[in-house]
């Protein structure tokens, strides 16, 4: 057909082979009562006519729909825009089309799981970041529709998600590799909307890592906020002001992290020289802020489980293993302080600066910890 031609229907190609439109969906349907003749003439047809088949109307003749439907909340979070992204690659190499919910109630939240579990609607749901209640958790295990979770823990469903403890344990360790001894977590305040646990999760992992090291929690260097660059830019320059500030600060998330480095800068302070940042998230722009950052399979976990919501083999009903965290290691982001107990930041206030004599007795007895050239292992 023409390019300037309306798109060609399955009444067109129905004409132009001089068969049935019947024939023409069996021939879709990869029917077995269609001879091979008329199968391949069929073909032939469609390719030249470049006919593409509803999606609605092909879910339709075969009895179930093609639709998989994703709820998710805060769209615009670069984390959430990685994972969305890796459900839409692999949904779009599939026969399936994907519909998007986002919810920024609980209220939205029920109704958007209530709508997508409707058996007549979606071949599949897949829920991204969001606690459910344990009511909700047993519905939605014996509904017929497949329910998938991403990013969160779901018993006797598929589920895949990162040990966000474990990974909060690797970003402080690796700042106390380092030679740090102040080291400060900001995080999230708890959501009681949706009960967001990752933040409160890394803040465990800072904890562990802190005590297996010897090192106290100090209540100051715990912060806590809504979730966002600002109020983390913010959190970091009521760290900075302190009397004792921290030399290293681990953030819960690689946007947080960002307003950690906006809040160094506005303060004059040179990271990492004079203060190490770690992220958490490993989002996109991590690299080219040169933050040193915990990577979390963002873009990955939104391709591992997609498939679960048309595979109805045995087996796809499972409970995928948590992935691990990894540390990207950036020049800018982490390094070795010269000196663990000596701070750069009180030194910048007129701090006395210890003798030669006294450095050296001291890095004996902290073990010789010097500086790195590479801005850290």
């Amino acid at each position: 057909m023409d390019v300037e031609d309306p798109l060609a229907t399955i009444h067109d190609v129905a004409k132009v082979a001089g068969v049935g439109v019947g024939t023409v969906s069996r021939v879709l349907n990869d029917s077995p009562l269609v001879s091979d003749a008329t199968r391949e003439r069929v073909q032939k047809v469609i390719e030249e006519l470049d006919y593409r088949p509803s999606s609605v109307a092909r879910a339709l003749s075969l009895g179930r729909t093609s639709t998989v439907a994703v709820v998710a909340p805060f769209f615009t979070r670069p984390s959430a825009v990685l994972r969305l992204r890796g459900l839409i690659d692999v949904v779009n190499q599939s026969d399936f089309d994907v519909v998007l919910y986002a919810v920024e109630t609980p209220e939205q939240r029920d109704e958007r799981f209530a709508l997508a579990t409707a058996s007549d609607r979606y071949a599949g749901v897949i829920v991204v970041s969001l606690a459910v209640d344990e009511s909700t958790l047993a519905d939605l295990r014996e509904t017929t529709v497949p329910v998938v979770f991403v990013d969160r823990r779901a018993p006797g469903l598929p589920h895949v998600f990162v040990d966000d403890t474990e990974g909060g344990r690797l970003a402080t360790a690796h700042l106390i590799e380092l030679g740090h001894r102040r080291v400060a977590f900001i995080g999230d305040d708890f959501d009681p909307q949706f009960g967001f646990t990752s933040s409160a999760d890394r803040g465990v992992g800072y904890r562990r890592a802190m005590q297996q090291a010897g090192l106290p929690v100090r209540p100051d260097y715990f912060r806590l906020a809504e979730h966002g660059r600002k109020a983390a830019t913010a959190m970091t320059s009521a760290l900075l002001g302190l009397a004792d500030p921290p030399t290293a600060i681990f953030a819960a998330s690689d946007l947080q992290a960002l307003g950690v480095l906006e809040a160094a800068r506005a303060s004059g302070i040179r990271v990492p020289e004079e203060l190490s940042v770690v992220g958490f998230d490993d989002i996109e722009v991590a690299p080219y802020m040169g933050l040193t950052t915990v990577r979390q399979p963002l873009y990955e976990s939104g391709v591992r489980e997609p498939s679960c919501c048309w595979d109805r083999s045995p087996g796809t009903r499972r409970t995928v293993h948590p992935w691990c965290s990894s540390l990207s290691r950036s020049r800018c982001g982490a390094r070795r302080l010269h000196r663990p107990e000596a701070n750069p930041i009180s030194r910048m206030r007129g701090s006395r600066i210890p003798s030669p004599s006294r450095s050296r007795r001291r890095r004996r007895r902290l073990g010789g910890v010097r500086s790195s050239p590479a801005g850290g292992p």
